[in-house]
This record gives structure tokens, C-alpha cells and sequence, in this order.
């Protein structure tokens, strides 16, 4: 028979960098991003995030110029053709850069942040994101270099360092 004290595990929030949010005005909001600072793959994230920017917005120059070389008409409101199909495309953007986003600060994040502004998604939004996190970023490679440390220490042998 198991007691209590058997029957579950104590989960702890070890080297985990919490980064609170405060609002437009400077008040704490309650909401923060938690970074895994032993996260191996949190730098590789940040790369697959940035090289998922860089496709967007390729994918939007692409999308844009198709539409620009077909010939306009009415659309089905107020909007050209042209115009909704460039709307279209903006939504699908939009949607894939806070995707993108959300791979580096975690699921749902982005729109947290967003709501947290009183925005919906917007153009320059992976920019102004960007700006945010930029005082992190720092600490994070910090952490990275202290993950490579650790493991110096604890594997490394006096004959040869594998991981220079």
C-alpha cells in the first residue's frame, strides 16, 4: 500500500528565467515568459523562428506581386479583388508570423502579448516582439554558455575537450 507521500512526485521549477510583462503604462500585469535556461534547443528555436520570419515575408512579396500582375475587379464588398486577395494573404501572414513567434516564447504567447497591447496582429508586429525580447537575449546565451560549462565539467576529460 502506498502513502500519500508515494502516490505523487513534487514537480520543481529548476533554472527556469522568468521575464514579467507589465503594460503600456508600467503596471505588472500578472502574465510572464518562462524560458528553460537548460533548454538545448531554446537557441535553435530562435534561429527556426527567425528563418520563419524571413519565409513570411517572402511568401507575402511573392503573394503580392502574383496578385499585382492579374487584372482587378470588383470584389465581393467594398474592397477590388486585388484588395481582398491581399487581405487574404496578410490574415495567413499574420498567422504564420505569431506561429513564429510562438516558437521561441512559447505557445499562445504571442497573442498574450498582443492582448496584453490591445492589438490584434499587425504588420510590424514581429519587429516591435522582437524589440521587447531583446534585453533577454543576452541572459539566454548566457545560459547557453553555462549549459556547455556544466557539461565540461562534468564529462570532460583531462586527455581531450570534445567540445571545442
Amino acid at each position: 500500500m502506498m502513502t500519500e507521500k508515494e502516490s505523487f512526485i513534487q514537480l520543481e521549477e529548476n533554472n527556469v528565467f522568468k521575464v514579467a510583462i507589465r503594460d503600456i503604462k508600467g503596471n505588472d500585469t500578472g502574465c510572464y515568459l518562462e524560458f528553460d535556461i537548460e533548454d538545448i534547443e531554446l537557441p535553435l528555436r530562435l534561429c527556426e523562428c527567425e528563418e520563419a520570419h524571413k519565409r513570411n515575408m517572402k511568401y507575402l512579396k511573392d503573394q503580392f506581386l502574383i496578385i499585382d500582375k492579374k487584372e482587378d475587379h470588383k470584389g465581393k464588398k467594398l474592397l477590388s479583388w486585388k484588395e481582398e486577395e491581399k487581405l487574404k494573404v496578410l490574415q495567413k501572414v499574420y498567422k504564420d508570423e505569431m506561429d513564429a513567434l510562438d516558437l521561441f516564447i512559447g505557445k499562445g504567447k504571442t497573442q498574450m502579448i498582443l492582448d496584453l497591447m490591445g492589438r490584434r496582429p499587425y504588420f510590424t508586429m514581429y519587429d516591435d516582439i522582437g524589440k521587447l525580447l531583446e534585453p533577454i537575449l543576452p541572459k539566454l546565451k548566457i545560459s547557453v554558455d553555462s549549459i556547455k560549462d556544466k557539461i565540461r565539467a562534468k564529462y570532460s576529460n583531462e586527455e581531450t575537450d570534445v567540445l571545442e
